[in-house]
């Protein structure tokens, strides 16, 4: 079990660890992105808590249940595990369980998964769950079938409507098309949050130190992150507990077997320091330019010499609208 200094935030990496508390006011979801949707969620889940005097206890899942489900189907997810972690506990959540998903596990029936896990191992007194909501083998089990077995095993349930739900007009699938368009603004509205990309510095072909930009060659920390589109982009950095802003190109580089593969190249800017071996996470603010291809080195110098100049600017707008 992770903890934080927080006694009130808990991570468990297994429901067996999770010991039962007070009056347990319980969500279940994969919550990839923790956006202003889930927000909704999360929000009622924490003041459903209050109003009984109990606790809030969210249960999610890893692996994704489709990467387990549909393992030949690339799945680009939002959030890396340990980033939906700090998002859930800045959410106020005070008890997290990540039960690991398994092909077993996925069989498990509806009826089974209610009496099993939600009664006898969690002890839930009222659960909390978004609209449309399914689980089980199959998604077998729905609302209707939840206020069923609630009748039986003396749990209250509330669904929480489409309308507040759409109200705020967000979903995981809005995000990704935005990234993927190159929108992260757009992507960071509908979050609530910059979308970051955390991952360790890794050796490159060190070309941009030779054209007077050296970059930090980024390896993302989880395969199934999801990058955003190609092209330069304005972009916040946290290193070494400090804030940094720079410019960061994201491409494509042909290997061996004829494949592309995505290259992540930062460039931070009045910054000198040794990154290789470090993590370093960085949060996308605004895309500049599409990815180009240069004939030589002499027109990539010019062209970052102009994304610096261009990128500088935007930066300096930006933090103008944060005062």
């Amino acid at each position: 079990m992770q903890q934080t200094n927080n006694r009130f935030v808990k991570v468990y990496n297994n429901i067996s660890e999770f010991s039962p508390v007070p009056d347990a006011t319980v969500t279940i979801g994969t919550f990839d992105g923790v956006h202003k949707g889930h927000n909704k969620i999360l929000n009622r889940l924490k003041e459903a808590a209050r109003e009984m005097n109990g606790e809030s206890v969210l249960l999610t899942f890893y692996p994704h249940p489709r990467m387990v489900l549909q393992p030949d189907v690339r799945v680009e997810m939002l959030n890396s595990q340990r980033e939906k972690i700090k998002l859930l506990r800045e959410a106020g959540i005070q008890h997290l369980i990540i039960h690991p998903f398994t092909i077993d596990f996925s069989r498990t029936e509806s009826a089974t998964f209610v009496r099993d896990i939600l009664v006898n191992q969690i002890k839930t007194k009222k659960l909390v769950i978004g609209y449309d909501h399914h689980f089980g083998k199959n998604r077998e089990g729905s609302f209707e079938y939840l206020r069923e077995l609630a009748h039986v095993y003396e749990f209250e349930v509330e669904e929480i409507s489409a309308l507040d739900i759409d109200d705020v007009n967000v979903s995981s699938t809005k995000i990704r098309r935005a990234l993927k368009a190159g929108k992260p603004k757009q992507a960071g509205e509908y979050l609530g949050y910059n979308y970051e990309v955390t991952g360790k510095v890794v050796e490159g072909k060190k070309l941009g130190r030779t054209l007077g930009f050296p970059t930090a060659n980024i390896k993302p920390e989880a395969d199934e992150k999801l990058i955003p589109a190609n092209g330069v982009y304005a972009i916040k950095a946290h290193v070494n507990n400090q804030t940094r802003y720079g410019m960061l190109n994201i491409g494509e580089k042909p290997t061996v077997s004829n494949a592309h593969e995505i290259t992540i190249e930062a460039h931070l800017f009045d910054f000198n320091e040794d990154l290789y071996g470090r993590d370093l996470t960085l949060s996308f603010l605004k895309r500049v330019r599409d990815e180009i291809k240069f004939e030589s080195p002499e027109q990539l110098a010019q062209q970052l010499k102009a994304d610096h100049e261009a990128v500088k600017a935007m930066l300096n707008l930006w933090v103008i609208k944060q005062l």
